[in-house]
């Protein structure tokens, strides 16, 4: 199998992907001691700059990383990574960029002091397309049996950690019963969201998605529809605790993420969604994408 080819950065050395750079010792890989960000362009122009930064900013004083590296840094080491992947690819679609910053290397041990310094790698590649089936079908997603979303007061999904274990086994789980996504209930039975997107649902001209308090990453484009995209889609929002039982109620059910922006839902297990032309989701896609449009437009100092 050929595989995509993959443009890194680490710590200001550009390279192919698929050499090997990081130290075993690396902390990132020794116990996913780290954090990370991903944004993707609209127009060749990186979305929502600011808010995934702050959201990194967030992640890190949660888990007392100190980044020595401003905003305007990392901007300029990704813009030569974007740069360094057309020269190879010379693709010109929309990209996704991934910013990945690890405590550091030293000993072996867990105590964070034996970390040196902070250590950072930039992956840039092409944008995953959205297939047609996924658009006019809709995602196939199952709930999890086996394993629940960890709590807020253990490990707390709004933070954005290399440790994704509880997201690949969930996602196991829903793979072995031939689904294409995992949905997570938390540890009181209430519908949290999917393996890396955010969950919500259309009923009688409501947007309605579990509330942060469920244990669920703050996602960006969630916060987007929120914050004024779902009244330009003619949608009240509502943010409330969701319950599987209440699934056939919902009209629509839809995946936000920022690889995906907003994705149709076709079914959960048994439960079956309205998708295609016409749908509220559909609507709140083609808005957000506009939107995400204009942002570009406002924004060249984020060209890539």
């Amino acid at each position: 199998m050929t595989l995509e080819y993959v443009q890194a950065n680490t710590d200001g050395v550009l390279h192919d992907a698929a050499v090997a750079t990081v130290s075993p010792l690396n902390r990132g890989f020794l116990y996913g001691d780290g954090i990370y960000e991903v944004w993707r362009t609209y127009s060749g122009v990186i979305f929502a700059w600011e808010e995934h930064w702050e959201r990194l900013l967030h992640s890190a004083a949660a888990l007392g990383i100190e980044i020595p590296w401003n905003a305007d840094v990392i901007l300029k080491e990704i813009q030569r990574t974007v740069q360094a992947y057309r020269d190879h690819a010379a693709g010109k679609g929309e990209l996704y960029i991934r910013l990945q910053i690890s405590r550091g290397e030293g000993e072996i041990g867990l105590d964070s002091e034996l970390a040196d310094r902070c250590r950072f790698v930039i992956l840039v590649k092409q944008l995953p397309a959205l297939n047609e089936r996924n658009l006019e079908v809709g995602a196939r997603l199952s709930i999890a049996q086996r394993i629940r979303r960890n709590p807020i007061q253990c490990l707390d999904p709004a933070w954005k950690t290399g440790n994704y274990l509880n997201n690949i086994v969930g996602l196991r789980e829903a793979k072995e019963r031939r689904f294409d996504d995992v949905v997570f209930l938390n540890l009181r039975g209430e519908l949290t969201e999917a393996s890396t997107s955010n969950l919500a649902f259309i009923k009688s001209g409501k947007w309605i998605t579990p509330p942060t308090a469920a244990g669920i990453l703050h996602g960006i484009t969630r916060a987007h529809v929120i914050a004024g995209l779902a009244e330009r889609a003619d949608l009240a929002v509502e943010e409330r605790m969701i319950r599987p039982e209440e699934l056939a109620d919902f009209d629509e059910a839809m995946l936000l993420s920022t690889t995906k922006d907003v994705q149709p839902v076709g079914c959960i297990d048994d439960v079956d969604f309205q998708t295609g032309p016409g749908t509220a989701t559909r609507i709140l896609k083609e808005a957000f994408v506009s939107m995400a449009r204009d942002y570009a437009t406002a924004h060249p100092q984020f060209q890539v």
